[in-house]
């Protein structure tokens, strides 16, 4: 049998190799293809490990930014779920609610208030004890004290009030007071720059003994009344504390020195030592002549220019002066800008006293207590929703305010009748007050003595003084218009409130402030924020009802004698 013999073709299994791979053509089923793919698959991996690393990066970098996006995306809504809602009365929006009311205002004379009028509440006499007797009590004739009074004006009448208060109780003779110049007032003025000296002494003739110079034995052994060692006496001392501490060093040293002097003296006295104080602050001090001849011409100026209502006109005491909102710490339109001025101010006239770590600032909770001084826009709104006209001649006591001509546009477009000391007097008749703060806030005082209401915007010892003395003058009544600043906050916080309720708020307010007037505290109660310099009754009550009885309240009379 014949066996075929025909070769068998083998093929061969392709080597993929670089030489093999020169013969690829000759294999009829393209071995060389199936090389490409083995090589393909092996180049495949180390490129997909190289572009996976690629990508790795990539991803690497862009989860960062998918992050930052959404976190720019989310983080408004989801904090607002967490961020602490913004309190009633905190911020400062009242320019808002100008803008949308203006005109309402400007239109609204419906309720017009007279200035004759506005006082409704009259002080009912009541029968009294008899008078105390204040005849001086000298215990030795060379015994002798010497008080630096410190602060403004009025912190400066305190003092010398006190100041003759502490000599009669220790039956000492007083050293008219020295004037401490103080960096924030930088008036350098001496005791009779600002009061009449001669009167002061001899008003007070019979109850203190009061000279102007230490006699000069003392001069000769300490050189000068700096050389005398002063005494650091606690704030708001006691009478016991003054017999019992301060008189055995009087006696052995025959002099003391009591540096400062400010709040020295509790408010809380015997009768007698009251009355001291009483007649320190309302007969014996009395501005000196300059300040009392240009102040008279300042009040029948504006009283001549108020003819439309009678005479009378509003005096503002508006405290709105760089260093008072900078002290404040309060924000009004906020930025920048006024964040760095009021740092500035700050730091000049108060140094590190708002830097320290105990110090807590919080503008917010500032403005929600009342504490913020009152904007020049904010008292006109106030007064127009109290009912008083367009035509109202004002009068504003104030320092440089701040920013005056943008802060003072609102405040006249509601009253254009608005005059200071500086429009009423002539450029000569002011020279010699430039530069001396407290002889012009002596001005302010005697013209806002005299208006038929007084206004208050802001604490402080100027308005304090005002409306005591104002008690005196006016048969009990201060006839001030003493603000609720809290309730003010939230009223000017609500940007919706129509003015309709806003004037119902407003006359609320004033029957309150008329109501307040003629309140007489008890003298238990007597303290630091309601004292006879705030109100002389019933402390005072014996000197205020002889003055009463033989004073005419005319606007001349009053000044020639005060």
């Amino acid at each position: 049998m014949a066996l075929n013999n025909k070769p068998t073709t083998m093929t061969p299994k392709p080597n993929c190799n670089a030489n093999s791979l020169a013969a690829a053509d000759t294999f009829s089923t393209n071995p060389s293809l199936h090389c490409r793919r083995k090589l393909r698959r092996r180049g495949s991996f180390a490129d997909q490990l190289l572009r996976g690393r690629r990508n790795l990066v990539r991803y690497l970098l862009l989860f960062p930014l998918l992050y930052i996006s959404a976190l720019i995306t989310c983080v408004g809504p989801i904090s607002a779920l967490f961020r602490t809602p913004t309190l009633p009365g905190s911020l400062y929006k009242s320019h808002q609610i100008f803008d949308k009311l203006l005109h309402q205002i400007q239109e609204d004379n419906s309720s017009a208030i007279q200035l004759s009028a506005v006082w409704k509440y009259k002080r009912k006499v009541k029968e009294q004890k008899r008078c105390v007797n204040t005849t001086a009590r000298m215990l030795e004739p060379d015994r002798y004290l010497i008080v630096d009074a410190n602060g403004g004006l009025n912190q400066q009448r305190s003092s010398i009030c006190n100041a003759v208060a502490v000599a009669g109780l220790l039956g000492a003779t007083l050293i008219i007071p020295q004037f401490e110049f103080h960096n924030v007032w930088k008036d350098p003025s001496v005791f009779s720059d600002i009061y009449d000296e001669e009167h002061f002494v001899n008003t007070l003739k019979g109850h203190v003994k009061v000279i102007r110079e230490l006699p000069q034995e003392f001069m000769e052994k300490y050189n000068n009344i700096s050389n005398i060692t002063f005494l650091k006496v606690p704030a708001w001392a006691s009478a016991n504390y003054y017999l019992e501490e301060v008189q055995p060093i009087l006696e052995n040293n025959r002099v003391i020195r009591i540096a400062p002097f400010a709040n020295r003296l509790a408010m809380n006295l015997p009768p007698q030592i009251q009355t001291l104080r009483c007649l320190a602050n309302y007969e014996a001090l009395r501005f000196s002549v300059p300040i009392l001849e240009l102040a008279k011409q300042l009040v029948n100026r504006m009283t001549e220019k108020s003819s439309i209502s009678g005479g009378n006109f509003v005096s503002v005491h508006l405290r709105f002066e760089e260093d008072m909102v900078a002290f404040s710490c309060c924000v009004y339109e906020g930025g920048v800008a006024e964040r760095l001025k009021m740092d500035s101010i700050r730091e000049k006239g108060w140094g590190d006293k708002f830097k320290r770590k105990d110090r807590v600032i919080e503008p917010g909770l500032n403005r929600i207590n009342g504490k913020c001084p009152m904007t020049p826009l904010e008292v006109g709104m106030m007064l127009r929703g109290m009912g008083f006209t367009n035509n109202t001649p004002i009068y504003l006591a104030s320092g440089k305010l701040y920013q005056a001509e943008r802060n003072l546009a609102p405040l006249r477009k509601m009253f254009p009748l608005v005059e200071t000391k500086e429009s009423l007097a002539k450029p000569d008749e002011l020279a010699s007050f430039q530069g001396y703060s407290s002889r012009l806030a002596a001005l302010d005082y005697m013209v806002c003595l005299y208006s038929e209401v007084f206004v208050t915007t802001q604490g402080g010892n100027f308005p304090h003084f005002l409306m005591g003395h104002r008690r005196f003058l006016y048969n009990g009544h201060a006839k001030t218009i003493k603000p609720d600043k809290t309730k003010l906050a939230l009223l000017l916080h609500n940007t919706s409130i129509s003015w309709s309720t806003f004037k119902d708020e407003m006359k609320l307010m004033l029957a309150e402030s008329d109501r307040k007037g003629i309140m007489v505290p008890r003298p238990r109660k007597s303290n630091r924020r309601n004292s006879l310099y705030s109100n002389p009754l019933p402390e005072c009550r014996c000197l205020w009802e002889a003055q009463n009885s033989t004073l005419k309240l005319t606007h001349n009379v009053l000044i020639q004698d005060h």
